[in-house]
């Protein structure tokens, strides 16, 4: 615990205290970012016309996201009452864990994953049981499942997963939920334009199950912080008691509509991505770099010991990719995001001149 005993202000309750602490990196917006997965180019082009058209309206009223969430649901092909919108998908894991987490619960957590689930379950009373995969960071099923107990309350599952791009299949999923009937299975597919396999059609059917969606990467959406959660009526009315009423802007909410509409958009950076994907992966396997297979916009990579000077040199070359090296099993591993085919042309060059710089400083 933080020892507070000089300061001047009122301390927080003990778990904030307790919390850890996320600080994402920054760096210069004239670099070609590689390093948050986010949609490397733009958003749809009707996106920017409507935000050409903001009235001051928009601005003087709160924001009202009953109508937007009906429209989404009926694109998602679930119930208006099995949707609720979010401030970006991470709003969606923080209240769904302030409202099923309590002392004595457990979240069971398949690791290395996504940051923020820990983050938002040390703020609650539960207790992290995290999962270990083995080396080739696959889904560690057969783990998962020997460590559900009776105080398994939720259990949150990126799919697919980062920073490897692995993925959970359907039938694992199901096998999952009917092991733990009494837990929340929150399955997490913030990549899934890029996978193209989804549970959402399970919505409803199976009643412990929850799934989140980002419009922060493939839509091209992340500055205005729209996610959403889709689950069970009865799941989702709870959540909506720990939700703000206002906490999606009305920015968010006039944009989400031209997004949703520009499927051919969507569907061309999606190809574009995966196109580049494939070429980017055939680089790495040319420069004897080793990689994990992904489903997502993002490659894992292993550098080894020179991980960050690998990814300072990068960063100087105007290249930025994350270094995942604290992340449990991943030590000397750095994620590169996927873009268009023509960025990931300039990556794989910047790559290739920083492993020939760090070779060079090796043999001397």
């Amino acid at each position: 615990m933080v020892n507070d005993a000089n300061a001047l202000y009122p301390a927080p309750r003990a778990r904030v205290q307790a919390m850890k602490e996320y600080h994402p990196p920054l760096g210069s917006r004239d670099a070609l970012r590689l390093d948050f997965n986010e949609n490397t180019l733009a958003c749809s082009p009707r996106v920017r016309e409507v935000l050409g058209c903001v009235s001051t309206g928009h601005l003087t009223r709160y924001p009202e996201r009953e109508p937007v969430e009906a429209m989404v649901a009926a694109h998602l092909g679930v119930q208006p009452l099995q949707v609720v919108l979010t401030n970006g998908v991470d709003e969606a894991i923080h209240v769904l864990f302030e409202a099923f987490l309590d002392e004595g619960d457990e979240l069971l957590l398949p690791v290395p994953t996504y940051t923020m689930y820990e983050v938002y379950a040390s703020a609650t009373d539960a207790r992290v049981i995290a999962v270990q995969a083995a080396d080739d960071l696959q889904f560690p099923f057969e783990r998962l499942l020997a460590a559900i107990t009776e105080c398994t309350k939720i259990i949150a599952i990126a799919n697919p997963n980062s920073p490897a791009g692995s993925v959970a299949t359907r039938e694992q999923i199901l096998e999952i939920a009917k092991r733990a009937p009494n837990a929340v299975l929150l399955i997490d597919e913030a990549y899934f334009h890029f996978y193209g396999e989804t549970v959402l059609d399970l919505v409803g059917t199976v009643p412990n199950l929850v799934v989140a969606r980002t419009f922060s990467k493939a839509y091209g959406l992340a500055g205005l912080r729209l996610g959403l959660l889709a689950a069970d009526a009865g799941v989702v009315r709870w959540i909506r008691r720990v939700l703000s009423p206002y906490s999606v802007n009305s920015l968010a909410l006039a944009c989400l509509p031209a997004a949703l509409e520009d499927q051919s958009y969507l569907d061309w950076y999606v190809a574009e991505v995966l196109a580049a994907r494939t070429e980017f992966e055939s680089a790495l396997d040319a420069a004897g770099v080793r990689r994990w297979p992904s489903r997502a916009n993002f490659v894992l990579v292993e550098i080894g010991p020179q991980h960050k000077e690998f990814t300072a040199k990068m960063h100087a070359a105007g290249v930025l990719v994350r270094d995942r090296s604290s992340d449990p099993g991943c030590d000397g591993r750095v994620r590169i995001t996927i873009g268009t085919r023509q960025q990931m042309q300039q990556a794989a060059q910047a790559l290739n001149e920083t492993l020939a710089a760090l070779r060079a400083g090796i043999e001397a």
